[in-house]
């Protein structure tokens, strides 16, 4: 219910409150090490994750194209096929878990979405472990579109959400939510429809059991109420004389300075506009929309993380077509807040020109305590890691 909404981010942005110093954010970003995973992964490199798929301690880089599946170790970043033309085309989605329990990492792949729409998973072949892994279904949904684990339903185990673009039955696009099951390679994974009342659903982010997504209708909460999921809107995003004009495509939360809430959205899908909504921890607040960039060029993904390793997080923003102002691109962007209030950020280049952005993710991939990017191209075929450098000389709270 809206209660619990609320509860938790007055309870999340005390604790941040708590640990946050009241500190103004770094001036300037790190340098970025540029590395070319792949250089031609294929038609579209649709997605990107981190994994250990070795299970040696040390997160791998993993890509996604319209045919394979590619994890490339590291530190040598040796690219390793784990899936090639098994399923339907394209593969579009892809999110890792281990799912049946043997402490191993599989995945959950989601392909043919402009026709089919299959839901899969895939585990390692451990008679052939250089082999590639085999496919156990999940179900069928036209559209399948996004996935990600998370415990939505309270169960205290992760299930598989999975949000398809568009709608096949009723009034939207039914987002899901598959339970693994004692013997997820034969028994059938329990279904339950989150919610059915949003188009043009292209994407949808966890956190702590509440969901958001973002859609023709704009940005909103679900969270799970006796046996139901309430439904809050945050915004209606653009506003637009046609569906392509309006609500909102990318979504992801996270925390800026002085433990302010902040959501970053591509609006409207595909769009130009780089959007944040500022909320302080109070729950009665208002969240405030302020337009950080409006000359992208398909704007495709976007992540929230402290890259300059003062607390707080950036904005990473990356978009597939050239852009309408002085930076072309299409490429890699980073944001950082210039103001208390939130109002005021800057932008800067991370790769101009160097990658068509379809998919990035942010993580520690070196280990050394500092965020780096990982970031597959559209028209550019690529994969690319960004390795972060540090901060020549960070402040401290």
């Amino acid at each position: 219910m809206r209660v619990k909404i609320k509860l938790i981010l007055c309870i999340l942005g005390t604790l941040f409150l708590m640990q946050l110093a009241s500190i103004l954010p770094a001036a300037e970003i790190p340098e970025f090490k540029h590395i070319v995973l792949d250089d031609n992964i294929g038609k579209v490199c649709y997605a990107v994750t981190v994994a250990d798929v070795n299970n040696d301690g040390k997160p791998d880089p993993v890509a996604l194209s319209e045919n394979r599946l590619i994890w490339f170790e590291n530190p040598t970043w040796k690219p390793h096929v784990i899936l090639e033309n098994q399923l339907d085309l394209d593969h579009v989605c892809l999110a890792p878990h281990d799912i049946d329990g043997d402490g191993l990492i599989d995945f959950a792949v989601g392909a043919g979405w402009t026709k089919k729409g299959t839901i899969q998973w895939i585990s390692r072949d451990k008679e052939n472990p250089d082999g590639l892994w085999k496919v156990y279904p999940i179900h069928i949904e036209p559209w399948v579109h996004r996935m990600r684990f998370a415990d939505v339903l309270g169960t205290g185990k992760p299930q598989l959400t999975v949000s398809p673009l568009n709608k096949t039955e009723g009034d939207g696009a039914r987002l899901l939510a598959f339970e693994i099951p004692e013997d997820p390679r034969t028994e059938r994974w329990p279904m339950t429809v989150m919610s059915h009342q949003f188009n043009r659903m292209h994407n949808h982010w966890h956190f702590l059991g509440v969901t958001l997504t973002a859609s023709q209708e704009g940005v909103h909460f679900l969270n799970s109420a006796n046996d139901e999921f309430e439904v809050q809107q945050i915004s209606h995003g653009a506003n637009g004389n046609s569906p392509a004009q309006s609500g909102a495509g990318e979504v992801k939360l996270g925390i800026a300075k002085r433990a302010k809430w902040i959501i970053a959205a591509v609006e409207p899908m595909h769009g130009n506009n780089l959007v944040v909504y500022l909320k302080n921890p109070r729950p009665d607040d208002t969240w405030k929309r302020v337009v950080l960039d409006d000359t992208l060029g398909r704007g495709h993904a976007l992540w929230l993380a402290d890259i300059d390793g003062v607390k707080g997080h950036e904005i990473i923003i990356g978009h597939s077509e050239p852009a309408t102002g002085d930076i072309k691109g299409p490429g890699i962007y980073i944001f950082t807040k210039e103001n208390e209030a939130g109002t005021e950020w800057k932008k800067h280049i991370l790769d101009n020109g160097g990658i068509a952005v379809e998919d990035l993710i942010a993580h520690d991939f070196d280990g050394d305590g500092d965020i780096d990017i990982l970031a597959g191209g559209r028209n550019t075929h690529n994969v690319k890691l960004y390795l972060n450098q540090g901060m020549n000389k960070k402040e401290t709270p």
